[in-house]
């Protein structure tokens, strides 16, 4: 977030407090297997630690400075600290399996969507969660990407804003696809975002809220 340590949980209280619809935030598995929030898959950039997430422990990461004093979170302190509805990027298969687990036990069907790039998470997380609510990433896509969506069973195209295009818009609606803009930043940006209707886009700054529907 822009104005936050991001993927913190000062961030997403931050964004909570703005009135935005959503959240969204990025999930790794620690080496001892715990559902970590962060967004890169090395630490090096937002945290005074360096390596790969997956190459430490909870502990070992709970260690690092990630922003004006704070920790790097876990999924469940996310879900205690705000009850904003969130959107939660998994990266892999066993993310999936993983979040599975934890939104099984807390009845997270209706709070939380999943996403990913990966077509094969998103089919995961729906076996593992009967009801669940899926979206595609895309950053580089064509037209396909509607197919690809579809044939993961997702209900929500989240696309680089920077290479949508209204024939995809098009596509994806009469797919009866949402489709969710990012990163949304600028009012440029935001102008598309109106011109193609958008069902909403997620931002790096809560005081955009007040021009539509976002997440952060």
């Amino acid at each position: 977030m822009g104005v936050e340590p991001e993927n913190t949980l000062r961030s997403f209280v931050a964004a909570q407090q703005a009135g935005l619809d959503v959240i969204e935030l990025d999930l790794h598995l620690s080496k001892d297997g715990a559902l970590v929030v962060m967004h890169d898959t090395e630490v090096d950039r937002t945290t005074d630690g360096s390596g790969a997430i997956a190459h430490k422990t909870l502990a070992e990461l709970r260690s690092l400075d990630a922003g004006r004093g704070e920790r790097i979170p876990v999924f469940e302190e996310v879900l205690d600290a705000v009850h904003t509805p969130l959107q939660a990027e998994i990266k892999d298969v066993a993310a999936a399996r993983a979040l599975g687990e934890v939104m099984r036990q807390r009845d997270l069907v209706s709070r939380v969507e999943v996403a990913s790039f990966h077509a094969e998470a998103i089919t995961e997380i729906a076996r593992l969660v009967p009801g669940v609510r899926t979206a595609l990433v895309a950053s580089r896509y064509g037209i396909d990407v509607v197919e690809r969506a579809t044939a993961a069973g997702a209900a929500t195209l989240c696309l680089n804003i920077r290479r949508l295009t209204l024939e995809i818009v098009e596509h994806a609606r009469k797919a009866d696809l949402r489709i969710i803009g990012w990163v949304v930043n600028t009012q440029d940006h935001l102008r598309l975002v109106r011109a193609f209707e958008l069902d909403g886009a997620t931002t790096d700054y809560p005081e955009i809220k007040r021009t539509g529907r976002f997440t952060a």
